[in-house]
């Protein structure tokens, strides 16, 4: 069943409302949308904060991990309070405070085979918060199963980079396109490489930025690309890459 606009959120969303390209049409949209989320870390905290924020109507977090000291310099949802308690009973608590209308949904468990299964056929776009590459291949695998819409990303130090697919079109590459095997997750060791939190806020809110994009079929989406920030120099490239023939995404 659709959710419609009361007037308080209209008032709420007015200053997205007013956009030319939202609308009331648009935010219905955004309060209609299913989006799951991987990791409510570094990249995932600010991704679910601001589709919260933004009126998503049913949110979903896969996250089995626990606060610790070390998390709270850039996973903004969480303060010194809650460490030692499981991320998923504080998000509860945060989002209900931000949005109280949203449907949440939060799997406290690992991302697998057997719960993505079950799982990810349930949400529109699913977003890679993950800090390791074995589980963004997963996602990767089941996104172009079910035909879902994925955003990717991935931070270390100063530097950043998005990935965005629609696998309901079978032309587009995949992740596996890209990298051709699994990476080390060495690069994506924040306690061994460090991480400027800003570095992990602003990778969060551009992925955020994709999947409202994607939620109003606005252009501009990435496709077929890489985004790679450097916010050391600020420094912005964008890589092309194509369809590999031998990658498993191609006998599908």
């Amino acid at each position: 069943m659709k959710k419609n606009l009361d007037n308080k959120s209209l008032l709420k969303y007015s200053r997205q409302i007013i956009l030319k390209d939202v609308g009331v049409i648009g935010q219905k949209k955004i309060i209609n949308s299913k989006v799951l989320v991987i990791g409510a870390g570094g990249l995932g905290s600010p991704v679910i904060d601001l589709l919260a924020r933004a009126g998503v109507g049913q949110i979903g977090v896969i996250e089995f991990d626990k606060i610790s000291i070390s998390n709270i310099h850039r996973q903004t949802l969480y303060t010194s309070r809650d460490i030692n308690k499981n991320k998923s009973q504080i998000l509860k608590r945060q989002l209900k405070l931000i949005n109280n209308k949203i449907k949440l949904k939060i799997y406290n468990e690992k991302a697998s085979d057997k719960n993505l299964t079950k799982v990810l056929p349930k949400f529109d776009i699913i977003v890679d918060g993950s800090d390791n590459f074995r589980t963004k291949f997963l996602l990767n695998k089941y996104s172009i199963k079910y035909k879902k819409k994925l955003v990717v990303g991935a931070i270390s130090k100063f530097d950043g980079h998005i990935f965005c697919f629609d696998f309901k079109n079978k032309k587009i590459p995949c992740l596996e396109c890209f990298y051709q095997s699994l990476p080390s997750d060495e690069i994506l060791n924040c306690e061994a490489e460090g991480i400027l939190g800003p570095t992990a806020n602003i990778i969060g809110a551009l992925q955020a930025n994709e999947v409202l994009k994607m939620i109003l079929r606005l252009n501009g989406v990435i496709k077929s690309s890489i985004l790679i920030f450097d916010l050391l120099n600020l420094t912005l490239r964008k890589v092309n890459f194509k369809k590999r023939k031998d990658c498993s995404c191609s006998k599908k």
